[in-house]
């Protein structure tokens, strides 16, 4: 019985044939991630946009929902979290402020500083995407056992650990 095979085993098969001496197994795993990549970001646009949210608006808007009640962050840490610049973020929390998903208001702690919230309205729409998201993605992975999926998410994490630690390391000399 031979193993089905995908458009990256047709690109891999013709590179090995037009270069045999390059060892192309990189290619079959990180093409496949990719390509896989490429469609979860469009089930990912696709429920965001059934709630209608822009991709970087589910990004703060999912840290405020993570964060838990009373679902609010101070700026600084959404910049954390969404790894975006301060200027950028101020005109995230403006623009969500307008669309009244989120609401600023004064740190109770220390008076100078503001907490973003989210709004009942943010809540209902970060709660409604997180449900299409799940679902989505769950669509994608549905070839996959339980077993499977438990397995390939420990290699992600894996490479993914290799990855963040390489980027936190000061560069050899």
């Amino acid at each position: 019985m031979s193993t089905p095979s995908d458009e990256v085993d047709r690109i891999v098969g013709a590179w090995g044939s037009q270069r045999p001496d390059l060892d192309f197994s990189p290619l079959e795993v990180l093409s496949r991630v990719d390509r896989l990549s490429r469609h979860l970001d469009r089930a990912r646009r696709e429920a965001f946009q059934r709630s209608e949210l822009e991709p970087w608006e589910w990004d703060v808007l999912s840290a405020l929902r993570r964060a838990g009640d009373p679902f609010q962050l101070s700026p600084k840490q959404l910049l954390t979290q969404t790894l975006v610049s301060s200027g950028t973020m101020t005109n995230r929390i403006d623009r969500l402020v307008a669309r009244r998903l989120v609401r600023r208001e004064a740190d109770p702690v220390d008076g100078r500083s503001i907490l973003v919230t989210l709004t009942d309205d943010g809540r209902t729409r970060v709660d409604a995407a997180i449900t299409r998201l799940v679902d989505a993605e769950a669509l994608l992975l549905h070839a996959l056992s339980a077993s499977d999926r438990d397995r390939l998410a420990a290699l992600l994490r894996k490479l993914s650990l290799g990855f963040d630690a390489a980027s936190v390391s000061p560069p050899a000399p």
